[in-house]
């Protein structure tokens, strides 16, 4: 095991040594400006054959998608909704709070400036320009009034054709041009989204750990793809509310992870079709985004 370990340590510091030297790194991102290469695909998912069942792909997505403000204890992401869907962002991550029959955007008890109408409006906006792709939505009720959540939102796309609410898992052709929602705990709207992580996975008070953890969890991924639900795994996480990572910030995490996490996947086989099923990270950059995609 110190073994293993010294070898990570090695192999992290010489991603470092090679960004430093090769100018910035692409696989984190805090740029709030989104700037895409002229031959960025956005419309990804095109290549995807209409008989792909979607529990069958790699995503990329976002954890706390919307988690733009708030400081450094609280902000996950740096690009704004619209920025991140052309980026090749498939998976959102919304934590919506109900008050007075009006559904808000949250991180915890901070609000991040917008609607669960302006989101969906914004989705909408981008599927109508790209219509070979799909978006698919967690919606997590947070603070109180939490059964509010669900109601609301079924009343809002029940009848929106351009809306997946059904818990069948659909072959890409079902659903291109449309919102998907996934379900898990107190939201049940949609398709059945089974997560990888343990309870406590998402502190980090050591890099060399979290890496571990991420290892552990795509095995576990790879090995639950393809059924009848999504499979769900995270490369984010904190240490604010702990005593040994209390200065590591969402931020910070994602700064050490990130590169070690494009490197990580660069080197996996990708003529096999591996699938990992959804990867949430946060402040991702083109190149990790891009690695994710590649892999199916």
């Amino acid at each position: 095991m110190k073994i293993k370990l010294i070898w990570r340590l090695l192999a992290s510091l010489a991603i470092v040594f090679q960004d430093v030297s090769c100018g910035k790194d692409t696989s984190f991102n805090d740029e709030k400006v989104l700037q895409l290469p002229k031959s960025y695909d956005i419309s990804w998912m095109s290549s995807v054959e209409n008989s792909k069942v979607i529990s069958e792909l790699t995503i990329p997505g976002t954890h706390d998608t919307m988690a733009l403000y708030g400081g450094p204890a609280a902000e996950c992401q740096a690009w704004s909704l619209e920025d991140q869907l052309r980026a090749g962002i498939r998976y959102l991550d919304l934590r919506v709070f109900s008050i007075d029959d009006k559904l808000y955007v949250m991180h915890g008890v901070m609000y991040e400036h917008t609607t669960f109408i302006k989101v969906l409006e914004t989705i909408k906006a981008f599927l109508a320009e790209f219509k070979t792709e799909a978006v698919l939505v967690r919606v997590k009720p947070d603070l109180f009034n939490k059964a509010d959540v669900e109601k609301l939102v079924q009343k809002i796309v029940e009848f929106d054709e351009d809306v997946w609410i059904k818990s069948a898992v659909p072959t890409m052709g079902e659903i291109r041009g449309k919102i998907v929602f996934v379900q898990k705990l107190s939201f049940k709207l949609g398709l059945p989204l089974v997560g990888t992580d343990k309870k406590d996975d998402y502190k980090v008070t050591n890099i060399l750990d979290k890496e571990i953890k991420i290892e552990e969890h795509l095995n576990e991924a790879e090995k639950e793809c393809g059924r009848d639900y999504l499979v769900l795994s995270y490369s984010s996480g904190t240490g604010i509310g702990t005593l040994k990572g209390m200065f590591l910030t969402p931020k910070k995490v994602a700064k050490n992870i990130n590169p070690w996490f494009y490197e990580y996947l660069k080197k996996l086989p990708h003529d096999t079709g591996t699938c990992f099923g959804i990867i949430a990270m946060d402040f991702p950059g083109l190149a990790l985004i891009q690695t994710v995609i590649n892999l199916n």
